[in-house]
């Protein structure tokens, strides 16, 4: 009945014939089951999700590390602070603008306004003391107290911060420990236009970065134009020319790297704001044209500037050529220079010909502003980058024998004595002085305080005919004095 196979034999064919595992149904129905978490606990479906998310992180920052392997690190902060930025017209947006509206007219109720510094300026009168000697009228401290008390009442507390101790110490003070009261009104009033300067920035600084951008600069400064005495007769068709040049000047000494937006804090510190607050008070002495001309924000200046670039512009293309813009002083500019100018600061046309490059106003600015401006470190910037012929940073004298020689030319041209450039080169190190007695650089030109008068020389010849004839210049400016 049974097969003579021993208990041995009849177990192992038991296991021959089991099929394993993964091809029963049921294993593979379980497996199925506890892959889709159905029937688990809390405990091991937040486990299995855990394990989910941090698998698909890891593929996702596996597959952004292929895409961005070449950007550099900093690429990613510059993103992030881009999608911090609310999107125009949402709801954070607006209330970011509304926030911003109402900081700064909160900060504009805290300035005094023109009743306010007139009351200020009587008090302070009423209660000075006239010194004997000098007939300036001074206030020791126990009188500043009591002004700031009588300011307070008939102003408000609003004054008060300008009747610190510290600010009192900030003067010159004589022998008895008094202080000057002219001195003391003009830091509140410079005080007060500085910061109602810094508003009427902010308001126009649409993305609140602390920045402005060319046009917002133009708004601000068509916004002064009605309160500057010296600039409401201004023709309506010209307001907008003059806003750009006047911008300009902002950004030729504020943007240094030219990123197309000035810092309002640099502005605000800046020479320019000044010289254009200058032109907010009439002036009861005659002032002569070139005096007005002096200032880059005058009207007559702006003139000029319009007037010069038509005259230059012979084909009213709205642009100079090499051969218009060495007309520029007469003529008096050397070719290397006009060369290396359109070389370091005038962009490529968009044919990318050489022949297609040319100036236009923009650039005409800064090149009237730097060769104007040649003693300030923007300027002398400007003129160092087209005197480096060779790109190095420094000059050496094979440089200076390049350049010096178109104006040697040009000066033999206009009848002059003849030169020997050895010697003028000799005389230019004597000036500078270099760290290294083998080259110039723009450091050298810029502690030596006289790189402007180098740059002259160097591309102007009537720069070096001043430098030349300077003992009987000066002898020729304190003549009218001593009369």
């Amino acid at each position: 009945m049974y097969s003579g196979s021993s208990d041995g034999e009849g177990h192992e064919a038991a296991q021959r014939k089991i099929p394993p595992a993964s091809s029963m149904p049921w294993a593979r129905n379980l497996r199925r089951f506890i892959g889709t978490g159905v029937g688990l606990g809390s405990e091991a479906l937040m486990e299995l999700e855990t394990k989910r998310i941090l698998l698909d992180i890891f593929k996702e920052k596996q597959q952004k590390s292929a895409e961005a392997c070449t950007i550099p690190s900093f690429y990613k902060k510059a993103c992030i602070i881009s999608l911090l930025k609310p999107e125009e017209g949402s709801i954070s947006n607006r209330v970011q603008r509304l926030a911003k509206y109402r900081f700064l007219k909160k900060q504009s109720d805290l300035l005094l306004n023109a009743d306010d510094l007139d009351a200020m300026w009587t008090c302070l009168r009423e209660n000075c003391v006239v010194d004997d000697a000098t007939g300036a009228e001074k206030m020791n401290y126990e009188d500043f107290c009591h002004i700031a008390s009588v300011c307070t009442e008939q102003i408000g507390p609003k004054c008060r911060r300008f009747f610190s101790p510290s600010n009192f110490m900030k003067f010159e003070k004589d022998e008895q420990g008094r202080i000057a009261i002219l001195p003391f009104y003009l830091y509140v009033m410079r005080t007060v236009s500085l910061t109602q300067a810094r508003i009427d920035m902010s308001e126009l600084d649409g993305d609140s970065d602390g920045f402005l951008q060319q046009h917002e600069m133009e708004s601000y400064i068509q916004g002064l134009i009605p309160n500057l005495a010296q600039l409401r007769d201004m023709p309506t068709g010209f307001i907008q020319m003059y806003c750009r040049i006047a911008a300009h000047k902002f950004f030729f000494f504020c943007d240094p790297h030219r990123r197309g937006k000035a810092c309002i804090k640099k502005v605000l510190l800046s020479n320019c704001l000044q010289e254009l607050m200058e032109l907010h008070q009439e002036s009861e002495e005659e002032v002569t044209d070139t005096e007005q001309a002096e200032n880059w924000f005058s009207l007559t200046s702006a003139q000029r500037i319009c007037d010069m670039f038509i005259a230059l512009d012979k084909d009213s293309n709205q642009t100079l050529s090499k051969q218009e813009l060495r007309e520029y002083a007469d003529g008096t500019l050397t070719d290397i220079f006009i060369e290396r100018v359109f070389d370091e600061h005038v962009r490529r046309g968009k044919g990318g010909a050489g022949n297609s490059r040319e100036m236009d106003f923009e650039s005409f600015l800064d090149f009237v502003l730097a060769l104007e401006n040649k003693d300030t470190p923007e300027g002398l910037t400007y003129l160092f980058r087209c005197l480096d012929l060779q790109g190095r940073g420094y000059l050496t004298t094979a440089d200076i024998h390049s350049l010096f020689r178109d104006v040697h030319q040009k000066w033999i041209e206009g009848g002059n004595y003849e030169l020997c450039i050895e010697d003028v080169r000799d005389e230019i190190w004597d000036m500078v002085k270099p760290a290294d007695p083998l080259r110039i650089t723009l450091a050298d030109l810029l502690s030596c305080k006289q790189g402007g008068t180098v740059a002259s020389m160097l591309i102007d010849v009537r720069g070096f005919w001043a430098h030349d004839n300077r003992e009987n210049l000066l002898q020729e400016e304190e003549e009218p004095e001593e009369e």
